[in-house]
């Protein structure tokens, strides 16, 4: 563990502040990887916006009288 020995050396308030910024990187990295992976596509919007205009034909052509 030679690579934690600087880490000792540091007063309890910088040791702190290093462990601070290191959760804060990875829940910031973690915030954006999410952000980008669920904000990437729009399936769920585009499958709703099917779904409004698959009704409001539906509904158009049943409002339409057919003449029998």
């Amino acid at each position: 563990m030679a690579g934690l020995s600087g880490f000792r050396g540091l007063t309890p308030k910088a040791k702190n502040l290093v462990v601070a910024g290191g959760l804060s990187a990875f829940v910031l990295g973690v915030y954006f990887y999410t952000m980008r992976a669920v904000g990437g596509t729009d399936e769920l919007q585009v499958a709703i916006d099917k779904f409004e205009q698959g009704k409001s034909q539906k509904g158009a052509e049943a409002s339409i009288p057919s003449k029998d």
